[in-house]
């Protein structure tokens, strides 16, 4: 799947999670305030579909360049081709194992919620970590893609903005 591919599904998937969850909601204010009832898996479906959303834009964020980065710091190398070479290979290793570790974690969360349900819609609780689990693995497999490659770190916008001042 191509980059604007993947970039587009991940969109309409965050858009879809979002619509779903700003449409329960809405009903469950409604009837609650309106008619003093409400849906109590309005509130279960929110967050499952929340964590979904954000894990899916944190997935689609990583190859487009958007995570958080200290450009600051990194951009006083940029006229040392070796050393930028070698912390872009770094902060690479980095992400690498920080998406690892948080990905044993989810893994974890995931064996834990196998065996329970949730309260009001039933379903299996490992549908909570799971989306974790997945965008770090997906996020590892791509850094570690760019670590093999030696793929240099894309400075960004920011960086242009810096050299503008």
């Amino acid at each position: 799947m191509k980059s604007a591919s993947f970039q587009r599904a991940a969109e309409a998937a965050m858009a879809l999670c979002l619509a779903v969850m700003a449409a329960a909601v809405f009903v469950n204010v409604v009837l609650r305030y309106g008619f003093g009832s409400g849906i109590a898996a309005s509130e279960e479906l929110s967050r499952l579909l929340f964590v979904w959303m954000v894990c899916i834009g944190a997935t689609a964020a990583y190859p487009a360049g958007q995570h958080m980065a200290f450009t600051g710091l990194v951009r006083l190398l940029r006229g040392r081709p070796l050393a930028f070479a070698l912390l872009s290979r770094l902060v690479h290793a980095l992400v690498v194992l920080a998406a690892g570790m948080v990905g044993w974690g989810a893994w974890q969360q995931v064996v834990v919620g196998l065996d329970s349900v949730s309260v009001v819609l039933g379903y299996p609780t490992a549908l909570l970590p799971l989306p974790a689990l997945l965008a770090c693995g997906a996020i590892a497999l791509m850094a570690l893609v760019q670590l093999l490659r030696g793929t240099s770190l894309d400075l960004g916008h920011g960086a242009d903005e810096a050299d503008a001042v």
